[in-house]
């Protein structure tokens, strides 16, 4: 909980706590940003109007890292406060006249359509397991079986395997690999590609004059010609 009332800090942990609630406080925005980040939390409960550094700019950087629910207060209670929050990423919006019951309910509420999106989330990552003739790629776990075998790849090499694989059929330019690893710091440019394929094919125990997995398309690029099983 971020709220810099003290009092009232006290009393929703004093309330919370019996209900299986672990409550930690923090009293303004910058020492509410760095209780969550040393801690593992399944909800914030955020006031608006803090010292320092507002509400909305605490919920700002909490959702540069994080989905976790927030649920926002406010004193003041005005529709475009809530609209606000909203738009920002809070998962509800309580004014502090509020009921230690309602509370309670709201908490509930965004914590359960949490855990459920958490859960549908899983089970789509887990059903997105790709398989071609001999070769499996778990996309969950980032790992590869090839007959079996688990293969040992680089995180460059993964990635550029899953993105062709995921085109099967259709012809992957190097500018369009690089699109697909960018953002993961990387020390790749367009004709290293061509490297980290070659290392990937022998890994996958390819020729590439007969491929079975990875063909070049010349002056294109790469293709994923496996058909999915």
């Amino acid at each position: 909980m971020i709220d810099d009332d003290r009092k009232l800090c006290r009393l929703v942990a004093d309330y919370l706590e019996p209900m299986g609630y672990t409550v930690d406080a923090a009293h303004s925005g910058p020492d509410g940003l760095r209780l969550f980040q040393q801690g593992e939390y399944q909800a914030v409960i955020l006031d608006v109007m803090l010292p320092q550094m507002d509400g909305f700019a605490v919920l700002k950087e909490l959702r540069r890292e994080s989905d976790i629910p927030v649920l926002m207060l406010t004193a003041r209670g005005e529709e475009t406060d809530r609209i606000v929050g909203l738009e920002m990423g809070a998962d509800d919006y309580l004014p502090k006249t509020f009921s230690s019951r309602e509370l309670l309910a709201r908490l509930r509420a965004v914590t359960r359509r949490s855990q459920l999106t958490e859960s549908r989330s899983n089970t789509e990552a887990a059903e997105q397991t790709l398989r071609f003739a001999e070769l499996e790629i778990e996309q969950a776990s980032r790992t590869v079986r090839l007959r079996g075998e688990l293969l040992t790849l680089t995180p460059l090499e993964y990635d550029l395997l899953a993105a062709l694989a995921c085109a099967a059929g259709r012809v992957l330019s190097r500018d369009r690999l690089l699109e697909a690893v960018s953002g993961r710091n990387y020390d790749v440019f367009d004709r290293s590609i061509d490297v980290h394929i070659s290392s990937l094919r022998r890994k996958l125990g390819e020729n590439p004059r007969e491929p079975r997995y990875i063909q070049t398309v010349r002056t294109a690029g790469y293709m994923f010609i496996a058909p999915p099983l």
